[in-house]
């Protein structure tokens, strides 16, 4: 995971999680991404925020000052330029509400509402890798919690039915 352009930034720093629908091109996105967050600014106060892509299709935005004076009117503005370079780009945004596994083949998405039904015929199970992009912080990133086994998951909790014990 390339978090080295985070690495004089504390794990206080607040930090969104942002999908593709399909792999980016890192140098695609770059020139957009620096000019986005090189203009980020809300009521005269001037953001510092800095990206990464993981596994080819996971923006990572952190910046430090809003963990401790957030602004949702800024974190609004910077998310807001987000969706318009992804329109510019021609690139899918995911569906905040689709659950990201690793299966096989790589990132998958499902909705929802599918979730019973994968778990039913088997393409998804206990130990599914699940991308959580709710993460806060960048310690949460840098401490591997943005992976997690579907069973420790809120997916987990309402369809994985345990044996009642004896």
């Amino acid at each position: 995971m390339p978090l080295s352009a985070f690495a004089t930034l504390p794990d206080d720093a607040r930090l969104w999680l942002v999908a593709f629908s399909q792999p980016v091109d890192t140098a695609l996105l770059a020139p957009e991404m620096d000019a986005l967050l090189g203009r980020w600014r809300h009521k005269g106060v001037e953001y510092h925020g800095t990206w990464t892509l993981l596994e080819d299709r996971i923006l990572a935005i952190a910046e430090p000052t809003l963990a401790i004076n957030p602004s949702g009117c800024a974190i609004d503005g910077m998310l807001r330029g987000v969706r318009q370079l992804a329109e510019r780009l021609g690139l899918g945004l995911q569906d905040s509400q689709d659950v990201i596994t690793r299966l096989p083949g790589g990132l998958r998405a499902f909705t929802r509402t599918d979730l019973e039904a994968r778990l039913a015929d088997g393409t998804l199970g206990a130990g599914t890798p699940i991308i959580d992009l709710a993460l806060l912080t960048l310690g949460d990133l840098r401490s591997g919690r943005m992976e997690r086994p579907l069973a420790a998951t809120w997916i987990g909790r309402k369809f994985l039915r345990t044996a009642p014990l004896v």
